[in-house]
């Protein structure tokens, strides 16, 4: 889920900064140049896809490294929701099950007892 959310962020980040007149919002208070945001979208992207390979190879940094950067996308999601609500609520909604998958307590099973 991390890699999927991942290229989801990367495909938001380079629509935002090849074409930054692609979303539009009024009066809104974090506003920021589309550009701008597509780069957020596209740093984040790349962090989400790097972690997600981190968890899928069990690395020890992956679980902690992809919690902390799905919370991360999720508030950026989350200040994206006026630009393209279609979107950004969909990527929330996996973000949080993301979160969820990554903090919840691992279970050992032991062979039949």
């Amino acid at each position: 889920m991390l890699t999927v959310s991942g290229l989801l962020s990367i495909l938001m980040g380079t629509a935002g900064i090849a074409n930054d007149t692609l979303f539009a919002a009024s009066r809104y208070a974090y506003r920021f140049d589309l550009t701008a945001w597509g780069w957020i979208h596209l740093v984040i992207g790349v962090a989400l896809f790097i972690a997600g390979l981190g968890v899928l190879t069990h690395q020890s940094w992956g679980r902690g490294a992809g919690a902390a950067v799905a919370g991360i996308s999720l508030i950026t999601q989350f200040m994206f929701v006026p630009y393209y609500p279609a979107w950004a609520i969909p990527v929330m909604t996996l973000d949080l099950l993301i979160l969820f998958a990554l903090t919840r307590g691992h279970i050992e099973t032991s062979g039949g007892q």
